[in-house]
């Protein structure tokens, strides 16, 4: 990765919690210490003092189909910032202490039952307190109140038949099951919620992941498994420019007529304040060695990417731009994600360099390409093999900020 003066300053990690600090603001869903409603189905597993660990269901105080609540897949395209942080906190998060490799017990049986749901479970609780407060990540969706369970119930609901075929079958492998899953078509937000919650894998192994390690996890698994098959098919042969924009973000996807290389850079603009933030990671034909330090977001772009190339069987070079504009609020990869997939189902504009496609890039982002060029590795490098200079770009076209919650636009 590319060190930069900015980075040395205030690292990605840093300058998160600074933003979700600054959601302090908002206000979460009301309850008391009974709660009777419908899980979307959700469960959240934590990480902190890990094997140790706080697991628990999400639970909407109303009755019904409350699915929306939890399938990022719906939400791009469809929904508003407010929409989808409205229903993010209307999930009330129950909690209780639990072993990661403890599944002999009732409680993570239901934790198991709920997730393997084909559709959203009527659930009753009591709480040791009130539920308070919330959570915003980069990394997880957004949850509204917690507090520890004393009591949890669940009604019985029809399970998934793909899941319980996998359930039951406990010689298959957690990452055969995952890809299966996907093979299959189904949303990565119902794999990632199964996998977490020690559904699958060989009977003895399985165990509860938490949920922002098992989000990173399916992703990398599904995107490991994509890219061997990429990089047996054809190269493209011309530059390519996928372009969207939703949720006070903007996204650039250039695929280049090269060999696979990847580089996800993101740049974080006035959002706190006067702050231009950019940062950026990248890997060769190599599989990268290492986890990113730029989080979760680096692996669901790679995997949307490559999601699209193996559908066409070509190979590419990709090189990701992306802006956070203000109003942006951080929700969780599933926002990368997302919006990367669809940039991919838009059509793409065809350019004979890199060059070109920056230039259509410079009129329709607020940051400078030249700002976004000497942050960067491959970029910089795909760049100087064609000796162009930062000169060489279209002078930059200063454009207005989405506005809050804008709908995506290819």
């Amino acid at each position: 990765m590319r060190i930069s003066l900015q980075r040395m300053i205030l690292g990605k990690g840093a300058y998160l919690k600074q933003l979700t600090a600054a959601t302090m603001q908002m206000k979460s869903v009301e309850v008391g210490k009974e709660l009777a409603g419908s899980s979307p189905p959700s469960v959240f597993i934590g990480s902190y003092n890990y094997p140790d660990i706080y697991a628990g269901p999400m639970i909407a105080p109303m009755h019904g189909d409350t699915g929306i609540m939890d399938r990022p897949e719906e939400w791009i395209s469809r929904c508003s910032q407010e929409e989808i942080i409205g229903y993010r906190m209307n999930l009330v998060r129950g909690k209780r202490l639990n072993n990661a490799f403890d599944l002999d017990n009732r409680f993570v049986e239901k934790l198991q039952e709920i997730v393997l749901s084909e559709h959203s479970i009527e659930s009753e609780a009591s709480f040791e307190t009130t539920p308070a407060g919330f959570s915003f990540s980069e990394e997880h969706t957004p949850f509204g109140p917690s507090a520890p369970l004393e009591r949890f119930e669940i009604e019985e609901e029809r399970w998934d038949s793909s899941l319980e075929k996998v359930f039951y079958d406990t010689d298959l492998l957690s990452r055969d099951a995952i890809l299966g899953l996907h093979r299959q078509g189904m949303a990565f937000s119902t794999i990632q919620k199964a996998f977490s919650a020690g559904t699958m894998g060989h009977g003895g192994n399985r165990h509860l992941v938490p949920t922002r390690w098992s989000i990173t996890a399916c992703d990398t698994m599904i995107g490991d498994h994509l890219l061997k098959n990429v990089k047996q098919c054809p190269v493209i042969d011309t530059v390519r420019l996928y372009e969207y924009a939703s949720l006070n973000n903007r996204y650039a996807v250039i695929l280049l007529p090269t060999a696979w290389q990847y580089e996800w850079t993101e740049a974080f603009l006035h959002v706190l304040g006067n702050e231009e933030y950019v940062f950026s990671d990248y890997e060769g034909f190599k599989r990268k060695t290492g986890y990113s330090s730029l989080g979760g977001c680096y692996y669901s772009c790679k995997m949307a990417v490559l999601e699209e190339l193996a559908r066409e069987q070509r190979q590419a070079g990709v090189i990701v731009l992306r802006e956070a504009l203000p109003g942006y609020v951080p929700m969780g990869v599933f926002n990368v994600r997302e919006n990367v997939r669809s940039a991919m189902q838009e059509p793409p504009k065809e350019f004979e360099d890199l060059k070109g496609a920056l230039g259509h890039v410079a009129e329709r982002f607020t940051l400078p390409v030249q700002r976004f060029v000497t942050e960067t590795t491959l970029l910089q490098d795909s760049l100087r093999q064609k000796q162009c200079t930062l000169s060489d770009f279209t002078p930059h076209k200063k454009v207005p900020s989405l506005p809050d919650g804008a709908e995506g636009t290819g």
